[in-house]
């Protein structure tokens, strides 16, 4: 398996983590694979490890929880800056669907003067298939709108139709500063505990299935407005 290590600390507050991590999941790609080679977007993501487990222990302010199997990913986040604002999703594994793997966004670019339309990128990996709705002009034709703190979204191809909803209560985020390469920063604020339900719609079959979560959703915004009333933890 491969660990991680770590620890930080700030105001008297600390977090240490050691943690191994395996798993078999293939790679799910949020972007059509050609624009991984290029410089549009300038922020990129994939899931390196879709449900992952995860062993070992986690230490907050000297006191140790030991982790058991806990099912997440593994992911990796790179480029020359942030995406100018979005929302971010993740479910690895639903309460009624514990195989199923969830990851979307809803994302505006600013390009000079002129913010793009929400484009709104989603796969599912679902029942062994995966559905991938990443194509530029289909995310531009989905329907995503977010606020504080609820999140809806829908897409769909000639196959499948996809809508879902994540959201939580303001005092299930914390708040985070992230540094902008390009100058300046912005507010992260994250939810690990959201709840998620998801409609999966086969357009050729006509049936539909719920996947839904109570609190295993990650649901985080980036924006540059101050004024959305979670504190700055760091």
């Amino acid at each position: 398996p491969n660990r991680l290590r770590g620890a930080v600390g700030s105001g008297g507050q600390s977090l240490a983590w050691n943690l191994a991590f395996e798993g078999d999941s293939a790679p799910i790609l949020l972007l059509p694979f050609k624009l991984y080679q290029g410089g549009f977007p300038a922020a990129k993501s994939l899931v390196s490890l879709p449900l992952a487990r995860f062993n070992g222990e986690v230490s907050v302010n000297g006191e140790a929880m030991e982790v058991a199997d806990w099912v997440g990913s593994q992911n990796h986040n790179w480029g020359s800056r942030h995406t100018d604002l979005y929302a971010w999703g993740q479910v690895a594994g639903f309460d009624n669907h514990p195989e199923s793997f969830l990851e979307v966004a809803t994302a505006r670019l600013k390009i000079g003067p002129f913010w793009t339309p929400p484009i709104t990128p989603l796969v599912l990996r679902h029942r062994q298939r995966d559905y991938a709705l990443t194509g530029l002009l289909g995310a531009i034709r989905a329907r995503g709108a977010f606020d504080y703190f609820n999140w809806k979204f829908k897409s769909e191809t000639a196959e499948v139709d996809i809508e879902g909803v994540i959201s939580a209560p303001r005092e299930a985020f914390v708040g985070l500063r992230y540094r902008n390469p390009p100058g300046g920063a912005k507010h992260c604020l994250n939810s690990k505990i959201a709840a998620c339900r998801l409609r999966v719609r086969d357009k050729r079959s006509g049936v539909s299935e719920i996947l839904e979560t109570k609190s295993r959703a990650a649901f985080e915004i980036l924006t540059s407005d101050a004024d959305h009333g979670i504190a700055i933890s760091a």
